[in-house]
């Protein structure tokens, strides 16, 4: 399969530009397009075998729940058997953007798309591009992050390509996306919402907009391997570089600056690891930065007192050091309030959990 790619301006997005994306998805196909998040790899979500394509294309495992992105809110009703009050207000305010929420299905959605499962995720982005192009399918799309399975997940058409080339029909490049970690997912099938993936919608947004919400115990820790993930990245190795990723976590934040320990602990590992004939690499921010050895391989994430810029650069910051060489990443930590509690679901998960506390 060779796999065009094709060039928007999100500013001034044309029909005639989506036309030919918006037919190959009509017809069971498979194409890369930008949302506010990250790039989405997008399929008829109501086709089972336009589903199966996308689990080939990532290699990713069946049992990991797709999310069906819509262009109206109206489009909700004929997916879900119910939409429940907390998920009604939820929607109402932040819809479209950066949240998902799982529902009950209707008998429309194959199980091919939910993994199995009797809830469907489904999502409203809010990217010009995104919205249009499903608009103009017809069809809700299930659009999963468009890398390779457990890789970091693309935040520019270029990420895409290196993952994709050959495996789908096409990718729309609308250059760099806004937020740069997936959206929020919130379950609203129980009695209380329950947080399943932190992101962009933080869980004080949640609690401010529908009060009480639960936190899925699988935010702290792996799941076991008999149970059906309820989202997607709950259960399977994802966003991980190549090389092995020690997260470096201080027991005793203060103003979520980073401390001497921290400091101190990250260049003693990666001293350790030239010493082994390894080549290390470390993620710090801009605050730190002049305080590591420019003998390693050293990448910022950006500003601890913006943390958007840090969620914008995260995965980007992952897939460079893929190309580097590097056998050993050492990073930073950060406080998991607001956005933080995003980023450091993302490099926790990255890391496979092997967390240094100091």
């Amino acid at each position: 399969m060779k796999t065009r790619m094709v060039s928007i301006d999100r500013a001034a997005v044309k029909d005639s530009d989506l036309a030919e994306p918006a037919a190959i998805l009509g017809r069971g196909g498979l194409v890369a397009f930008p949302t506010e998040t990250v790039y989405g790899l997008g399929a008829n979500a109501l086709d089972e075998q336009a589903a199966a394509r996308i689990y080939a294309a990532k290699g990713r495992p069946s049992d990991n729940p797709l999310i069906a992105h819509i262009a109206n809110k109206a489009d909700l009703g004929k997916l879900v058997k119910e939409i429940p009050e907390a998920g009604q207000k939820l929607m109402d305010a932040y819809w479209p953007g950066p949240l998902t929420m799982i529902f009950r299905k209707s008998s429309l959605v194959p199980y091919a798309t939910t993994g199995g499962l009797n809830t469907v995720a489904v999502r409203m982005p809010g990217d010009a591009i995104a919205l249009r192009l499903i608009e103009l399918a017809g069809v809700p799309i299930a659009a999963p992050s468009a890398n390779t399975s457990g890789r970091p997940s693309p935040t520019a058409a270029a990420h895409v390509f290196q993952d994709m080339d050959g495996r789908i029909d096409m990718i729309v490049d609308g250059g760099p996306v806004g937020i740069g970690l997936e959206s929020t997912i919130v379950d609203v099938t129980g009695e209380r919402p329950m947080l399943l993936r932190p992101g962009a919608v933080t869980v004080e947004m949640l609690r401010e907009t529908v009060g009480p919400v639960e936190i899925d115990p699988a935010l702290t820790g792996p799941l076991q391997k008999d149970v059906k993930p309820k989202a997607p990245g709950m259960k399977y190795r994802h966003y991980a570089p190549k090389a092995d990723l020690t997260l470096v976590e201080d027991q005793e934040w203060k103003d979520g600056a980073v401390s001497a320990k921290v400091i101190e602990t990250i260049k003693a590992l990666a001293l350790e690891s030239a010493k082994r004939g390894r080549r290390a690499g470390i993620i710090c921010t801009d605050e730190t930065r002049q305080q590591y050895p420019q003998e390693f391989v050293i990448r910022s994430l950006g500003q601890r007192a913006r943390q958007e810029t840090i969620a914008r650069s995260l995965f980007g910051v992952l897939r460079e050091f893929d190309s580097l060489d590097v056998d050993d990443i050492y990073s930073e930590s950060f406080p998991g309030d607001d956005l933080g509690g995003a980023i450091i679901n993302r490099l926790t998960k990255a890391a496979g959990y092997h967390i240094r506390k100091v």
